[in-house]
């Protein structure tokens, strides 16, 4: 059964950089489109930021777009979130996810992806 995990989360201090990586557990794994979602203690899980795998569309949540991108390494299958200028209100857990099959409606929810990973912690210390 195919797994994403993802990687690169930890502390950092406001104002800083992180990358966050997902990766497939398998290296043929194509997918039609990854996102990013997080969720802080207490919140319900939110929308970061997703790509479109072919045409390379992203889109992002207004509060981090200009501060957070989204690229891809077709050559190790793998999706990243790069995270500068972190405040302390991005503190949370970040979910990569994906849909495997062609879709056409909205990246930006939850229920677009079929498959998720654990997760992985960012903390942004002030």
């Amino acid at each position: 059964q195919i797994q994403l995990k993802e990687s690169g989360g930890g502390l950092v201090q406001a104002g800083g950089s992180l990358r966050l990586s997902c990766a497939a557990s398998e290296r043929s794994f194509t997918a039609y489109a990854s996102g990013w979602f997080r969720q802080a203690p207490g919140k319900e899980r939110e929308f970061v930021g997703s790509m479109t795998w072919y045409r390379g569309i992203t889109n992002y949540a207004d509060s981090v777009k200009g501060r957070f991108a989204i690229s891809r390494d077709n050559a190790k299958n793998a999706v990243y979130l790069q995270m500068n200028n972190v405040k302390s209100e991005d503190t949370a857990i970040y979910f990569c996810a994906a849909r495997r099959g062609w879709y056409s409606g909205d990246f930006s929810s939850p229920e677009s992806y079929d498959l998720w990973g654990q997760g992985t912690q960012v903390t942004v210390s002030s």
